[in-house]
């Protein structure tokens, strides 16, 4: 199963999303889930960007947040609301939200 995961709020753990079996994981950060892209706890970054997963966070949230791209970790892509239309249709078969 190829599944995409919305990540909507930094306070998630990652246990949930260790509860997950896929053989394809995307992480989409949306909402507030976009400071997991720059926050550093004791230097290190955000325990959600360790997974082995497909991440990917929205350019308009990161704006909305005053968040440059520049400033985020390499793992992540920066998409758009058309693109994540498309990651939908053709990248991922099942969604969930967290």
């Amino acid at each position: 199963m190829r599944l995409a995961v919305f990540v909507s709020d930094y306070k998630i753990t990652v246990d949930t999303l260790d509860r997950l079996k896929a053989e394809k994981l995307g992480i989409i950060l949306v909402g507030n889930g976009v400071y997991h892209t720059t926050i550093k706890e004791n230097g290190n970054p955000s325990p959600l960007l360790k997974k082995s997963a497909n991440f990917y966070v929205l350019s308009e949230d990161l704006e909305t947040r005053g968040i440059s791209s520049s400033n985020i970790s390499g793992n992540i892509k920066v998409i758009t609301y058309s693109e994540l239309v498309d990651l939908i249709f053709n990248d991922y078969e099942k969604l969930a939200w967290l």
